[in-house]
């Protein structure tokens, strides 16, 4: 898989830790206790998120 750039918004939650999500792909939504494991998870969930768009022939926002 090719990489891509993906502008993703993240804000601190007043409980603890950080919640980013993304404009450009609908449905990736993530959370983290660091701002570091937060950016992890969302890497992981866009990629999950691509491939199945991929998988199931969908129409995959943008990329």
């Amino acid at each position: 898989m090719n990489e891509i750039l993906l502008a993703i918004n993240v804000e601190e939650l007043d409980e603890v830790g950080f919640l980013a999500t993304s404009e450009e792909l609908p449905g990736l939504l993530a959370q983290g206790r660091t701002l570091a494991e937060t950016l992890e998870i969302a890497q992981d969930v866009a990629r999950k998120l691509l491939e199945s768009y991929r998988e199931h022939g969908d129409n995959c926002p943008r990329y």
